[in-house]
């Protein structure tokens, strides 16, 4: 490898792995701020917690991925630019797709392994992902009983406290209701202090008593208009909790690996299939059950009638076919014909709003396909935008390339949304939605590349001050020749 392109790479990789840790570290923040209600109080493990963070920063890859190849390629050629290298290459013979050739080949192993990702190792970590955040989120806040307020987190009980010692793990002045035998507020349980402490397999919480009283209402089939109240005291009792419903219970994964997100290429495409056979099959079904019931009449309303002569058949040609039938059974008629109508109404109103959640779902899995593809050319479409956009506007460092190419980026996620949202819809095709982005974009990176070979002025105000400059001269010369 010749030494001009050992310094290009160099140049190359800091800016770009500096600016791919920054923006996976504000996407994790953003990820974490959203999710932090979810988090709080529910005593998470840390090496849970670090889990969940490295299978998030893990599906936000594609995300990342494009905005630091476009910040750290305008950050590349705008050093270049700005030092006079680029110059002092080209003044040497080298033209500027010559430059960008090693970074170029780079861009497209970078694009090669990002599909590799999306299709492999992705959907594995939007599911393990997705089942642990969604077990983390229905799971109850962890026990903490605090002074002077009645906790009830845990079930059928009610408790309260005056004072706690939290090392020693001693209540003071317990109050405790207790609704096991969920007939209202008929168990009160008072106590002057409490040991609490865990079983050993941490399943049950243990509260020992001391010096209490119990007050229950005797609640009986027999009593009539009146509940005897007993009262109980005791210098110590025992009273165990179920604290199961607290623990982290791992959900199966196999529950979300049918997720259009958590599919390769290959299962998807099955999938498609799949679907489309289930709607084609659902089409005929709709059309059968229709068909079976739409009739014009049927035998039972007939009204039987012999062969018209000739004057009769002339006078039946003036009339409705209807007109055949009495008062009677053109009443039954209507009215059958009127259920029927409502039967298939209601009938395709159902089978609508159904069929239409399948085309959603065709439209969300064929997405997730395309999608597989449209990251390695957004990759390869936003590096020639901000190569040659860094040779053009020639700054350096992290102010103005961070500007143009959070613009850029914004352009490129707003076009994403809109046509996957399009798509999914139904105003677009799959792929038209999916490739939206990509293909606005693409001209933009050709037309700069161009400008960028040509040496363009394109960010240039100067020259832009001087050619207005000269269009008001040439108007001022021409007014001073007519005078």
């Amino acid at each position: 490898m010749k030494k001009i392109n050992q310094l290009i790479l160099k140049s190359y990789l800091g800016p770009f792995i500096m600016t791919f840790a920054v923006v996976m570290f504000i996407l994790l923040m953003q990820f974490v701020w959203k999710y932090i209600d979810d988090f709080v109080g529910k005593g998470l493990e840390w090496n849970l917690i670090l889990e969940l963070m490295f299978y998030v920063a893990v599906t936000l890859v594609p995300m990342a991925l494009p905005l630091a190849i476009l910040l750290a390629s305008i950050m590349t050629f705008g050093n270049l630019a700005e030092s006079y290298e680029l110059t002092a290459l080209k003044s040497a013979g080298m033209s500027l797709q010559k430059v960008m050739k090693p970074l170029t080949i780079t861009t497209i192993m970078m694009a090669i392994a990002a599909f590799l990702f999306a299709n492999y190792v992705l959907p594995v970590a939007n599911l393990k992902m997705g089942t642990l955040l969604y077990d983390i989120t229905h799971q109850k806040p962890s026990l903490d009983i605090k002074e002077g307020v009645f906790y009830s987190g845990i079930q059928d009980i009610t408790i309260k406290v005056t004072k706690k010692d939290a090392k020693k793990n001693i209540l003071y002045n317990i109050l405790i209701y207790d609704h096991t035998q969920r007939q209202g507020n008929n168990k009160v349980v008072m106590a002057r202090e409490g040991v609490m402490k865990m079983s050993a397999d941490e399943n049950f919480l243990l509260i020992t008593l001391k010096n209490g009283h119990s007050y229950e209402e005797v609640v009986s089939q027999n009593n009539k208009g009146f509940k005897p109240l007993t009262r109980t005291s005791f210098r110590e009792e025992t009273i165990v909790m179920d604290m199961r419903d607290f623990k982290m219970i791992r959900t199966d994964e196999s529950l979300f690996k049918d997720n259009y997100q958590m599919l390769n290429i290959t299962q998807l495409s099955d999938e498609i299939d799949s679907l489309k056979t289930e709607g084609k099959e659902r089409a005929i079904s709709i059309i059968t059950q229709v068909n079976k019931n739409f009739n014009l009449f049927s035998d039972s309303m007939m009204h039987p009638v012999p062969e018209p002569d000739s004057l009769t058949k002339a006078m039946l040609a003036q009339k409705n076919w209807i007109d055949v039938y009495t008062s009677e059974e053109k009443k039954r008629i209507f009215e059958n014909a009127l259920n029927l109508a409502r039967t298939n109404q209601s009938y395709m109103n159902v089978n609508s709003m159904t069929s239409k959640n399948l085309v959603e779902t065709v439209s969300k899995y064929k997405i997730e396909w395309h999608k597989k593809f449209t990251l390695s050319f957004a990759c390869i479409v936003l590096f020639f935008i901000g190569a040659p956009l860094g040779a053009i506007i020639r700054k350096g460092g992290i102010g103005m390339p961070a500007v143009v190419s959070v613009c850029f980026f914004l352009i490129f996620h707003v076009l994403s949304i809109t046509g996957e949202k399009s798509a999914k819809e139904g105003v677009w095709e799959a792929w038209q939605g999916a490739w939206l982005a990509t293909v606005v974009l693409l001209p933009v990176g050709i037309f700069l590349t161009y400008k960028a070979t040509k040496d363009s002025s394109l960010f240039d105000f100067d020259a832009y001050s001087m050619f207005i400059k000269k269009i008001f001269n040439r108007k001022n010369e021409g007014t001073s020749t007519l005078q």
